[in-house]
């Protein structure tokens, strides 16, 4: 471990990759990790989610005022997947020209300009806020783990990747509680429930503008953006591993309340039951450093979380009474599945360089890949009047899952590209 981890440090010193700094490209050799790093991943991350979780428990409310069909309303839950498909190969080429800090900072003033856009009374602004506040994430969702890959220790990643997990999970969680309650507590209805994350988004620029000093571009220097691993098999593995799983969540957090509404739960509950199911994920995600703590292959760990989601889509078809279990299975699976795809994404990787470009590659092709859920499961409910047949092909995919996770966990890195 310690060999590769020396390996890896030369090559980020040579690479002048996308995502690395100007004097800052190797990974620290301190086993600590600065607080303010700490704090402003943190932040960043409590964005990542936030604006996207509230809406599949305001789904049934957005529908209902803005004359929206199921379908449409898979399209809205699956707009912002297809936006980080189409942005997230841009973000590795972009942060080697302009600077991550400066990048990351820029993608944070327009998350919240996305999201007040969004919020207004108006059916196009509401896809279009959706598609700009989308793209400001995806840039986050790429440059946080190249940035982890650059400042944080071998043997740290893991556990900084689940602490920014927790966080996102957690305000996922409270986005998808709060918003139906607030829906109906504030003056705008679920136009003003949408915008209550950006006060959240403003925090973090304000908190990110200082790391900016010092970020220079790297267009000038020597060496270019490491290349996309696209032959490599591994790589093929962590991108399949981390699609699937975007796929069971972001399906998971569009539809879980329409289901549960359309067989009796109020909308209020149904969006604690949402609230409940990423507590799981929260706590599953949280636990998962302590529980692998050593432990450098992560096959059959990535393969058993995959088979809980499999068998907590299987409880919600044919048991709807057990929703409680289903929530709670899907929860466990969802936040170890979750961990385990993004600390891949840095874990597989050489450098931060390539770190960012197995990061865009995945999240490219995965969030494609998990763009089809929501979707495809509206247009299943819309012909099929039910909800069996679609958890029924959930239930697949996750053995599915189980599979790529099981050759991500590898305990080895990526070949590097030739040029």
């Amino acid at each position: 471990m310690r060999l590769r981890t020396a390996r890896a440090s030369g090559r980020n010193s040579a690479s002048g990759s996308a995502a690395a700094g100007p004097s800052r490209a190797t990974v620290p050799s301190r086993t600590a990790v600065p607080v303010g790093l700490l704090i402003a991943i943190c932040l960043v991350a409590a964005n990542l989610r936030t604006a996207l979780t509230g809406v599949g428990a305001l789904l049934p409310e957005i529908e209902h005022g803005s004359g929206l069909t199921s379908s449409w309303g898979g399209l809205l839950s699956t707009l912002p997947l297809l936006t980080f498909a189409a942005t997230s190969p841009l973000v590795a080429r972009a942060s080697h020209r302009f600077g991550s800090a400066r990048l990351l900072a820029a993608s944070l003033a327009v998350l919240a300009a996305g999201t007040v856009l969004r919020s207004l009374p108006s059916v196009a602004c509401l896809f279009a806020g959706t598609v700009v506040l989308s793209a400001a994430i995806a840039f986050g969702n790429v440059l946080l783990p190249a940035l982890i890959r650059r400042n944080v220790p071998a043997h740290r990643i893991q556990g900084v990747s689940a602490l920014y997990v927790t966080v996102m999970g957690l305000m996922a969680a409270v986005s998808s509680g709060i918003s139906a309650p607030l829906a109906h507590a504030v003056p705008g209805s679920w136009h003003t429930a949408l915008a209550w994350g950006v006060a959240f988004t403003v925090a973090a620029l304000l908190a990110w503008l200082p790391r900016m000093r010092g970020d220079r571009p790297q267009a000038s220097a020597a060496g270019a953006p490491s290349p996309v691993p696209w032959r490599s098999r591994l790589a093929w593995q962590v991108t399949l591993f981390m699609g699937l799983q975007s796929l069971a969540f972001y399906t998971a957090v569009a539809w879980l309340p329409s289901i549960l509404v359309d067989r009796g739960a109020s909308s209020t509950t149904a969006g604690w039951m949402l609230f409940s199911y990423q507590v799981v994920s929260l706590a599953a995600g949280s636990l998962l450093p302590l529980l692998t703590r050593g432990r450098h292959d992560q096959r059959w760990t990535a393969a058993g979380a995959s088979v809980l989601l499999a068998a907590g889509f299987t409880v919600l078809a044919a048991a709807p009474a057990l929703s409680v279990l289903a929530c709670t299975l899907l929860g466990l699976g969802g936040g170890a599945c979750l961990v385990l795809a993004l600390t891949f994404q840095s874990q597989r990787a050489g450098s931060s360089g390539e770190a960012a470009a197995l990061a865009g590659m995945a999240q490219s092709i995965g969030y494609l890949v998990a763009a089809a859920g929501p979707l495809f499961l509206g247009i299943l409910h819309d012909v099929t009047h039910s909800w069996s047949l679609p958890l029924a092909v959930l239930a697949v995919l996750g053995i599915a899952t189980a599979v790529a996770g099981h050759g991500a966990g590898q305990d080895r890195r990526i070949p590097r590209p030739s040029r």
